[in-house]
This record gives C-alpha cells, sequence and structure tokens, in this order.
C-alpha cells in the first residue's frame, strides 16, 4: 500500500463513513464450528481470526487465499500460507489451521473452504466469516449464495474509518476500495455472482457522487 497522503474533503469523508458503516454487518458473535480468514493484503485479517480461536469461538480455522497483483509482493508465498505463519506467532496450534492455498476471488474463497473442511470430514454449519472490515457485507452475500446452508457470522479487526484511513495512509485509495466494494455489492447478485442486498438510498447517494468525484480506481470495467 501508499504511504503517500492524499486529501479528501470533509464531505468526500462523511460519504465514505456512509459506505463503511453499510459494509459492517453488525452481528454479535458466538461460537461456531469454523472461522474463514479470507485473504487480502490485510495481515490484521489473520489476527482477528487468531483472536477468535483464543476466544474460543472456532476450534478449527481455514486461511483462504492464493495470490493476487496486490498481494504477491507482500504475501510471495500466498495470502493463506502467510496467514498461518502468522497465527501461529500469536499461539494458535497447527493442527488447528486449516490451509486453502488456490482460491483467487471471493467465491473461490467460499466454494474451496466449503470442500476443505468436507474433504477433511469436518462438519461446518455455522461459519465465522473473517475479513476487513470494509468486505464484510460483500464476503457475506457470496456466502449467502455459493453455501447457502451454512449459518455466517461477519467478523473484523474493530475499527472506525478514520484509524483506518490513517493506517493506510493513502486517504484516497482507501475511499476507492469502499467505492468498489460496493459496486460488487450491487452488480455481482446480476452476475450470479452472489446474494442480493438491500442498499438504503443514502449510501447509493455517497456512492453515485463519490464515482462522480473520480473514486473509481477500484471499480469493475
Amino acid at each position: 500500500m501508499s504511504s503517500t497522503r492524499q486529501t479528501i474533503t470533509t464531505a468526500q469523508r462523511n460519504q465514505a463513513r456512509l459506505i463503511w458503516d453499510y459494509h459492517q454487518m453488525g452481528h454479535d458473535l458466538s461460537p461456531a464450528d469454523v472461522a474463514i480468514g479470507l485473504g487480502s493484503h490485510d495481515l490484521g485479517v489473520a489476527t482477528t481470526t487468531a483472536n477468535l480461536y483464543h476466544q474460543g469461538l472456532a476450534k478449527t480455522i481455514v486461511f483462504t487465499g492464493g495470490n493476487s497483483a496486490t498481494t504477491r509482493a507482500r504475501f510471495p508465498r500466498g495470502e493463506a500460507v502467510h496467514y498461518r505463519e502468522h497465527a501461529l506467532t500469536l499461539g494458535v496450534p497447527d493442527h488447528a489451521i486449516h490451509v486453502e492455498p488456490h482460491a483467487a476471488n471471493t467465491g473461490e474463497n467460499i466454494a474451496l473452504s466449503r470442500d476443505l473442511l468436507t474433504h477433511a470430514g469436518i462438519e461446518a454449519r455455522t461459519v465465522l466469516l473473517v475479513t476487513k472490515p470494509y468486505m464484510q457485507r460483500r464476503s457475506y452475500a457470496t456466502t449467502r449464495h455459493v453455501w447457502p446452508d451454512v449459518d455466517i457470522v461477519c467478523a473484523s479487526e474493530v475499527l472506525t474509518l478514520e484509524s483506518y484511513l490513517e493506517a493506510i495512509g493513502d486517504h484516497k485509495l482507501v475511499v476507492d476500495m469502499l467505492v468498489g466494494d460496493l459496486q460488487r455489492v450491487i452488480e455481482y447478485p446480476k452476475l450470479g455472482f452472489a446474494a442480493p442486498q438491500d442498499v438504503p438510498a443514502d449510501v447509493q447517494t455517497a456512492y453515485a457522487e463519490l464515482v462522480e468525484a473520480g473514486f473509481t480506481s477500484r471499480l469493475l470495467a
């Protein structure tokens, strides 16, 4: 991630906060059969998954993800492999961790994790889905479509938009990512990739105005 700080206006920050809040599902955490950590550039996903394990909320972990253009330099051995290594340093025992190293998108994250668990003889009726904070809703919608008979609780590192902006540094890139994920929440059901989600009018307006303002680097072509 770039560390260059790019200024966004107060109005744009408020619009981004609406989308940030919408992306998070607000689920209450409860014990589940398995925690699935979805690979990305964000090592906080692995940390959060490890914390959930130590809290007794899941006895089995699956880390899923290969490489992408945005993660190859950071995680050269693959997202899931690096997540596993990080979780081991946080005290999660090796026997509790399963690695799915091939997924290249969210649908594959879910489908391949489901298949891995089936082949391992692990019955998963409830899943803690661990993602970046702004990816909760898209991951939830994808799982509802790909694995409809499982109960899902979404979890992420607890962060405000402001703290995430400061952690990443490049404010415009963060807003681009929020806008890009919302576009996928809207468009993917039409393509058969995810279950439909209600998008409130104020969130739709914020999205349209941010797109008009040029926050478009993560939009689908």
